[in-house]
């Protein structure tokens, strides 16, 4: 465990993306296997260590610690795994055992016990190592087993310093990824040197996408109109539908999840073979339905009858990847979309149909189309470039996302909680809310939660308003007194059973601190709720 818990501080403390990668390709090359494949794993969200939860943690702790000690300094620090490693108190080692030292315990060894042992055996198994280790070791083995470890690094980080250090594209690692497991043996063999390409053949895989960058005004007015083409951003998630002629069927959200339980109607119409880019939506009378129809579906391992009826998903095809077993990525997307429409008329296509291509005569009428977009339930559009081929990751001139403008409301900071990682000594996570009447009084009530938007400087001062105006404190939560606006922005806003406003809004940011404001100035939920019809 040494190695992997030198690896997560390591990561936890660099803040940039290259020194990450740099970390991680040491520690490829520098563990063995399998210790190096299931910390692969781990990064990557692709190891499941079902027999350990935080809740038993928090038992074996209560074990050796006062409770009201170990609350308190949980409030202090704001991460159980921090919290844990620090204030465990290391028994003595019993006569005639082997001392820690001595024994060191791998990471394969943790994982692989683990995965064989019995529910009943996993307490004393954690409370062993737990006596074994040091503190970062045991704060790396808690992150690890409560499947929580927050050091900055995404499956897409892991991936691409794998590929680096195997001196390979990151697609090849993507096209290979769903069909291979932990710990990994054959794929480190292979980017060593030592043995071939994972074989994937036969295996629905997920092909890395290809993906937008927002355009600015100012870069559009660079750009030639007549070398792109246009079509509208759906308000949905993006997907890929992998069908071979065995009849395996997959479906796969934008970052590689497999999310085909969660929409068997989808796999069913999959009558074909090849690889199809789309966008999933929910119909609702032959029109997509707002994204909260959509959003109870997802993360789903299984779906009822009545929310298949009710909710009844469906896919806008964007591109073509395979025809059958044709790899069409290399064409520009004139002749791939030219495909798409050909494939498409050749059977019936059940819970699928085309985005349709906008014709427009320049910039200036496509901005006009945009500001209709919020009015149709339209994330905004898509300009592609016509001779641009399918290549995965996120290239610099051939696709660009223009979105629509965000909504804004003023709200006022209601609760603040400590947030992880590098910002776990920070209160960083904003709970917000707008006024309401009440039985003839104004009241506040939360409206969203955000935890981005505002500089480090920005952070270090709210962090001291937070501490220094608490008013309450439910756990790791604190209530502060009203005294700081929020400019939110956010994409749109839906009614909501969940939330005592009976509002909630997708993707709220921090749009700037309203120092200057008073927060009677604040916005109402009236206002808030008459954004549902913008």
């Amino acid at each position: 465990m040494k190695g992997f818990a030198e690896l997560l501080d390591g990561l936890a403390f660099q803040p940039a993306r290259n020194g990450k990668l740099r970390l991680l390709e040491d520690y490829f090359a520098a563990t063995p296997d399998p210790d190096r494949g299931y910390a692969l794993a781990a990064l990557t969200g692709n190891l499941s260590l079902r027999t350990a939860k935080p809740k038993l943690i928090r038992a074996l702790v209560d074990e050796r610690v006062d409770p009201v000690l170990f609350g308190w300094s949980y409030d202090f620090v704001g991460d159980l795994a921090e919290t844990v490693a620090l204030i465990w108190p290391v028994g003595e080692t019993p006569a005639g055992a082997v001392p820690a030292a001595a024994a060191p315990t791998t990471l394969g060894t943790v994982v692989e016990t683990l995965n064989d042992a019995g529910r009943s055996e996993v307490p004393g198994l954690t409370r062993r190592w737990l006596d074994q280790m040091d503190a970062t070791q045991r704060w790396a083995l808690l992150k690890l087993i409560t499947g929580g470890l927050r050091v900055g690094v995404s499956a897409g980080l892991a991936k691409t310093a794998l590929a680096t250090f195997g001196g390979v594209k990151a697609a090849e690692i993507e096209e290979v990824w769903h069909g291979i497991s932990p710990p990994y043996g054959a794929l480190f063999s292979w980017l060593e040197g030592h043995g071939a390409r994972p074989d994937v053949s036969g295996t629905a895989v997920f092909r890395s996408p290809m993906l937008a960058n927002p355009v600015t005004d100012a870069e559009l007015a660079t750009l030639d109109a007549g070398n792109y083409r246009a079509e509208w951003k759906w308000d949905g998630i993006r997907v890929q539908l992998v069908a071979l002629a065995d009849g395996q069927r997959r479906v796969f959200s934008r970052s590689g999840d497999d999310i085909s339980p969660a929409f068997p109607d989808i796999v069913e119409a999959m009558t074909f073979s090849g690889v199809l880019d789309g966008e999933l939506v929910v119909m609702d009378d032959d029109q997509i339905a707002p994204f909260d129809r959509l959003q109870p579906r997802l993360g789903r391992r299984q779906v009822s009858p009545a929310m298949l009826r009710d909710r009844p998903a469906h896919v806008r095809l964007y591109d073509i990847l395979f025809d059958g077993e044709e790899d069409l990525r290399p064409l520009p997307f004139d002749a791939r979309r030219a495909r798409l429409e050909a494939w498409f008329a050749r059977a019936a296509r059940p819970r699928l149909d085309l985005s349709p291509l906008i014709g427009f005569t320049g910039w200036e009428a496509l901005a006009d189309l945009r500001g209709q977009a919020r009015q149709a339930g339209i994330e905004g559009l898509m300009l592609k470039r016509a001779d641009s081929a399918y290549v995965s990751g996120r290239p610099k001139g051939p696709w660009f996302k223009w979105k629509r403008d965000p909504l804004l409301i003023d709200a006022v900071l209601m609760y603040a909680q400590r947030g992880h990682g590098k910002r776990s000594s920070f209160y960083s996570d904003y709970t917000f809310g707008c006024w309401r009447r009440d039985r003839g009084d104004d009241v506040l009530v939360p409206v969203g939660k955000a935890y981005f938007g505002f500089t480090d400087d920005e952070l270090a001062t709210l962090d001291r308003w937070v501490r220094n105006n608490t008013i309450n404190r439910f756990g790791p939560v604190r209530e502060v007194t009203p005294g700081v606006v929020l400019e939110v922005a956010f994409d749109s806003v839906h009614e909501s059973t969940r939330h005592k406003s009976g509002l909630a809004m997708r993707f709220p940011r921090i749009s700037r601190i309203r120092w200057d404001k008073p927060v009677d100035e604040a916005d109402r939920v009236e206002t808030l709720a008459q954004l549902m019809r913008v």
